[in-house]
């Protein structure tokens, strides 16, 4: 006689997994913003640039951002945030008048 699958245990061992890949996501993400520089945003910045990418439609304007992506992850961009400067104050304001950062980022 087979012995009966424990049904519970095994629904608690993948809730398990996948919190942990949810936590791994979250933090992953949030040190991307770090790496890209995007942590002397405010939360409401870049939340709205978040929202203008996800609405853009463009198929050119993805792909080149695919692009850029790309060369940030193999070193090659020329916008790479210079991660021992963060908390030097230094604006790196591609847009205007960001201010540096402050107590009151939005970095997840």
């Amino acid at each position: 006689m087979r012995k009966p699958r424990d049904f519970d245990s095994e629904l608690k061992a993948l809730e398990a997994k996948a919190k942990e890949l949810k936590a791994r996501k979250v933090q992953q993400l949030g040190e991307l913003v770090i790496a890209t520089g995007a942590d002397a945003l405010t939360a409401e910045e870049l939340a709205g640039a978040l929202v203008a990418l996800a609405e853009i439609t463009d198929t050119g304007k993805k792909e080149a951002w695919a692009k850029r992506g790309d060369a940030f992850f193999r070193g090659k961009s020329r916008y790479s945030a210079k991660p021992p400067d963060r908390d030097g104050g230094s604006a790196q304001t591609q847009q205007s008048g960001a201010p540096p950062a402050s107590g009151g980022t939005g970095a997840a």
